[in-house]
């Protein structure tokens, strides 16, 4: 296969360099593409050296496929070229993901949604898509009704701006400013821009996304973002009310059975998801279960998962993947 990565130096897309060697595809054709100022840089991928190649470049490479993580501007204007070659493009910006015509995919849960003729594929928001692995399965047996979710997010959702600046405030440095205010033992109850109604951008990502890959329109969705100065990982405070009475016995088998989920839960022991368990992984961590006991079959989660790898490179190349095994 010859398979592009667009966005090749930037943050996400260097740790979808680093998921695609650990997956198993070295022998395979890789080109390294980026904006103008990165041609001709250097990049190591597993014994090999990689050159950095214009956009324009790796289109014209006729690539099986091209996963992205430019930014919504660049994947609007150079996805549908690489579509038009029969590349299939799996983008990790929201510049797609709410086009009807674009499949919005967590594997695990809808890659049934591809069709073989579908050239471009939208990669969730992380923290939608570490949410939807765990809740997923919960909504089949029980019927979710209502969600209110609270995010910490981690700065590296922000790029390495954001984690430039927490390092340089860390030291007491004057910092480039990622954020309208110091991060560094702070929170930010924001993420994205405000919005006319009070919320902002990530929250609306939340709500819009939860709605189209359950592909349930009515289920109610109440998002608050909130950015943390942390580097491993995204956690998530999720409240659900279900339609179906459940016990929670029923809960921890349907999770503890689920691929790509792993259940920490034992806080007698001080055992429950948190980012500096989940850096560097790929599995979507959950604890902190528990019933709501203020409302009629409610349930209480917390979902850890680190959003640079299941939030982002790792469920790109997943969809890949599933897409190559049907050939």
């Amino acid at each position: 296969m010859k398979i592009a990565v667009v966005g090749a130096t930037g943050l996400v897309g260097s740790v979808m360099l680093k998921v695609l060697a650990e997956r198993g595809f070295a022998n395979h054709t890789i080109i390294p593409a980026a904006s103008e100022k990165s041609v001709g840089k250097k990049i190591k991928f597993v014994a090999k050296e990689l050159t950095v190649v214009s956009v324009e470049e790796a289109i014209n490479q006729n690539c099986d496929y091209a996963i992205f993580s430019a930014g919504s501007k660049a994947s609007k204007q150079y996805a549908p070229l690489f579509a038009e070659k029969g590349t299939t493009v799996i983008d990790n910006s929201s510049c797609w993901r709410m086009e009807k015509s674009v499949p919005l995919v967590v594997p695990e849960v809808n890659i049934d949604a591809v069709k073989d003729s579908d050239r471009i594929i939208a990669n969730p928001n992380c923290s939608t898509i570490q949410m939807i692995m765990a809740i997923a399965p919960l909504d089949k047996l029980f019927d979710i009704k209502r969600i209110v979710i609270s995010t910490y997010q981690s700065v590296t959702g922000t790029g390495v701006k954001a984690l430039n600046q927490l390092f340089a405030e860390e030291k007491g440095e004057k910092a480039d400013m990622a954020y309208t205010y110091p991060i560094h033992r702070n929170v930010l109850p924001y993420g994205g821009d405000f919005l006319d109604n009070g919320y902002t951008t990530e929250e609306e990502k939340l709500v819009k996304e939860t709605k189209k890959i359950l592909s349930k329109p009515d289920i109610k969705v109440s998002a608050t973002v909130v950015r943390v100065p942390v580097l491993g990982g995204h956690s998530e405070s999720v409240n659900i009310e279900f339609a179906k009475p459940f016990k929670m016995q029923e809960v921890y088998e349907v999770l503890e059975s689920t691929p790509g989920i792993t259940v920490l839960d034992q806080p007698s022991k001080h055992i429950y998801p948190m980012p500096i368990i989940s850096e560097g992984k790929d599995e979507v961590f959950v604890g902190r279960l528990r019933r709501d006991e203020t409302i009629e079959n409610g349930l209480n989660m917390w979902i850890v998962a680190d959003n640079l790898r299941k939030g982002a490179a790792t469920n790109a190349i997943q969809i890949m993947q599933s897409l190559m095994d049907r050939k």
